[in-house]
């Protein structure tokens, strides 16, 4: 995806409608896409989606330490 966003080809001869149409995708994701990663190489984005997945698993991790404190201090009365 990334290779097709950032080609020559969306940049002159071929309309962007009619790369979207043949890759199954609107006007608007191919925009959407280009605003996010059109600067990008293929590196880039996979060291971007290696660090959004660890601040997803971190969060996690976040979320179900918050859950135990609070479980924790219910069960001895405080609040």
């Amino acid at each position: 995806m990334i290779q097709w966003i950032n080609s020559p080809l969306n940049e002159g001869g071929v309309p962007v409608a009619e790369l979207c149409r043949e890759h199954g995708m609107s006007d608007a994701s191919f925009y959407k896409w280009r605003a996010q990663y059109g600067g990008m190489d293929a590196s880039m984005v996979s060291q971007m989606t290696a660090m959004e997945d660890e601040n997803r698993r971190l969060k996690r991790m976040y979320a179900d330490l918050s859950m135990q404190a609070d479980l924790l201090k219910e069960a001895l009365g405080r609040k």
